[in-house]
C-alpha cells in the first residue's frame, strides 16, 4: 500500500501509521525458526586412563585465565622470549587480526537489524529555444527497514557472534602454539649448548688419550693400530659435535622468526642450562581440558552452524519489509522552506517464495549437513584431547622411570672409562678396551642429558595438551597430589 499527500496537516497521521507499523513488526520479529542449540554431547571417560585423574564433563572454558605458563622452568632468558613472542609473533598477529575482522562482521550483521535512514536534496534546471527555463528542487528523509519476523537477522548475527568467539580462541591458540614452539626450540638449543659441552670435555680427553697412545707407539710399547683407532674416536667426536652446532643453528633460527626477527639479526649465546622440570598435577580437574582453545573454537562453530540452520530456513516464510519518506519540492531551492505543501510516503511490502525449484530445501539440507560436519569435528576434536593428554601422561611416566636406570648406567661406565684407561696406561689391557670404554661412557652421559631434555618437553607438552598452566587459585590446595619429575 502506499498514498501521497500535499496537506501538512496529515504529517501527524503519517508518523501514527508507520509507528503502528514498527510496532507491529517488532512484535512479530520475536520469532525464530532456528533449532534450540545444545553443546554436543561427547565420550568423556572416568578418569584417565595413564594418571587415574577425575574426570569430569567438559564444557568449553577457554575465558580461564591460564598464567604466563613457561614461568615455571625458572628460566629468564625464556620468560623474556616468551615476551617478545607474544609482541612481535605474525602468527598472533594474523590472528588478532582475524578476531578484528570477525568482530566487524558482527557488527555489520546487527545493523541489519535496524532501519536505514537516508537524506536526500536535489535541484534540476531545464530549458530550450522555444520555451523559458523552468527548475524543481527536492528535500527528503527515506527510511527502510526489513522486519526480523522470522529471525533470519536475528540468527544471522548469532552466526556471526559465534564465528567471532571461535575466532578469539583461534587467537589463544595461536599464542599457546606459537610460546609452546619457541618453549620446544630453547630446550633444544640449551640441551645442545649443554651436549657440546660435554662433547668439548670428550674431545678434551680424547686428545690427550691420543698423545698418550702416540707416545707409546713412538717408545715402541704400541702398535700403530691403537693410534689409529685413538685419531678415529677422536675425529668421530668432532664431527658429532659440528653436527650438534649445526642444529643449534638451526634451534636458533627458529626462536627468531618466532619473536618476529630475521634469523641474521638474532643472536642467543650459549649459557647454562636451567634444568628444571614443572611438578605435574596428578588430580587433574576437568577445567584444565576445557580451556583448550581448540575445543572451545569447535564448539563455538557448532553453535554458528546452528543459526545457519534457521537462516536456511527462515526462507520458507514471508519477509516483510517497511518504507517511508517525508519531503518537500519546489521550484528552487528557496521555495523548500516556505512552500506549503508537504509530500510523505509510506509503504508495506510482503513477498515470498512461490517456486524456486527446491532450492530452499536443499539450503536447508546443506545447513544442518554443515551442522553435523561441525558436531563430528567438535567431538573429533575432544577425542584427540582426551588421546594427547594420555599420550604426554603416559611419556612422562616411561621417563620417570627410566631416568634412575640412565643415571646408574653413566655412573657405571664412567667408572669402567677410568679404571680402562688407568689400565692402559699401566700396559694391562688393549686401547680397543680404552676405545670400547670412552664410547660407551660418552653415550651414557648423552643419554642422560637428552632424557633431560625430554622430560622437559614433555612437561611443557602437557601443559600445552591441557590448554595453559597451573597458576588458577583452585590449583594452590596444600594437599593436592603431583607427579614428581626431577631431572
Amino acid at each position: 500500500m502506499k498514498r501521497q499527500l500535499q496537506q501538512p496537516s496529515s504529517r501527524a497521521n503519517a508518523l501514527r501509521t508507520l509507528a503502528s507499523a514498527l510496532c507491529c513488526a517488532g512484535m512479530l520479529s520475536a520469532c525464530s525458526v532456528a533449532p534450540v542449540y545444545e553443546v554436543p554431547s561427547t565420550p568423556a571417560p572416568a578418569s584417565f586412563k595413564e594418571a587415574g585423574a577425575l574426570w569430569q564433563g567438559a564444557q568449553p572454558n577457554d575465558a580461564m585465565d591460564r598464567g604466563e605458563w613457561w614461568t615455571l622452568f625458572g628460566d629468564a632468558q625464556l620468560n623474556q622470549l616468551a615476551a617478545q613472542v607474544q609482541v612481535n609473533n605474525q602468527n598472533i598477529a594474523a590472528a588478532a587480526a582475524a578476531v578484528a575482522q570477525a568482530q566487524a562482521a558482527v557488527r555489520v550483521q546487527r545493523a541489519g537489524l535496524l532501519p536505514t535512514v537516508s537524506g536526500s536534496l536535489g535541484q534540476t534546471r531545464q530549458g530550450g529555444s522555444q520555451a523559458s527555463g523552468s527548475g524543481s528542487a527536492s528535500l527528503g528523509i527515506n527510511a527502510a527497514w526489513d522486519a526480523d519476523v522470522w529471525g533470519r537477522l536475528k540468527e544471522s548475527v548469532s552466526a556471526a557472534q559465534s564465528s567471532a568467539q571461535a575466532s578469539e580462541a583461534d587467537l589463544a591458540a595461536a599464542r599457546l602454539s606459537a610460546v609452546g614452539s619457541l618453549v620446544q626450540n630453547y630446550f633444544r638449543l640449551r640441551e645442545a649448548d649443554a651436549e657440546l659441552q660435554i662433547l668439548q670435555q670428550s674431545i678434551e680427553g680424547y686428545q690427550r688419550s691420543l698423545q698418550i697412545t702416540q707416545n707409546r707407539y713412538d717408545s715402541g710399547i704400541e702398535a700403530r693400530t691403537a693410534v689409529l683407532q685413538a685419531q678415529t674416536t677422536l675425529t668421530n667426536t668432532q664431527a658429532s659435535a659440528e653436527s650438534l652446532r649445526q642444529s643449534r643453528q638451526t634451534y636458533e633460527h627458529a626462536i627468531a622468526v618466532l619473536t618476529g626477527q630475521a634469523p641474521a639479526q638474532f643472536d642467543l649465546p650459549a649459557a647454562s642450562w636451567q634444568v628444571t622440570v614443572p611438578q605435574v598435577p596428578g588430580v587433574v580437574p576437568s577445567t584444565l581440558l576445557e580451556r583448550r582453545p581448540d575445543i572451545a573454537s569447535a564448539e563455538r562453530a557448532v553453535a554458528a552452524a546452528n543459526a545457519q540452520i534457521g537462516v536456511a530456513q527462515s526462507a520458507y516464510y514471508p519477509s516483510l519489509g517497511l518504507s517511508g519518506s517525508l519531503g518537500r519540492t519546489g521550484s528552487n531551492l528557496g521555495d523548500l522552506f516556505s512552500a506549503s505543501g508537504l509530500l510523505w510516503s509510506l509503504g508495506a511490502s510482503i513477498s515470498q517464495s512461490i517456486f524456486n525449484a527446491g532450492a530452499t530445501a536443499a539450503q536447508v539440507d546443506s545447513a544442518r549437513a554443515g551442522h553435523a560436519a561441525k558436531t563430528a569435528s567438535y567431538r573429533q576434536t575432544v577425542l584427540g584431547a582426551f588421546q594427547a593428554v594420555e599420550d604426554v601422561l603416559s611419556n612422562i611416566a616411561a621417563l620417570n622411570a627410566q631416568q634412575p636406570l640412565l643415571q646408574q648406567s653413566l655412573d657405571s661406565a664412567e667408572k669402567v672409562e677410568q679404571q680402562m684407561l688407568n689400565r692402559y696406561k699401566e700396559g694391562q689391557v688393549q686401547y680397543t678396551d680404552v676405545v670400547t670404554a670412552q664410547a660407551t661412557a660418552l653415550n651414557a652421559r648423552r643419554s642422560l642429558i637428552q632424557l633431560q631434555l625430554n622430560q622437559q618437553l614433555a612437561a611443557a607438552q602437557l601443559i600445552q595438551e591441557l590448554g595453559g598452566g597451573w597458576h588458577a587459585p583452585w590449583m594452590q590446595a596444600p594437599d593436592a597430589a603431583v607427579l614428581q619429575s626431577k631431572p
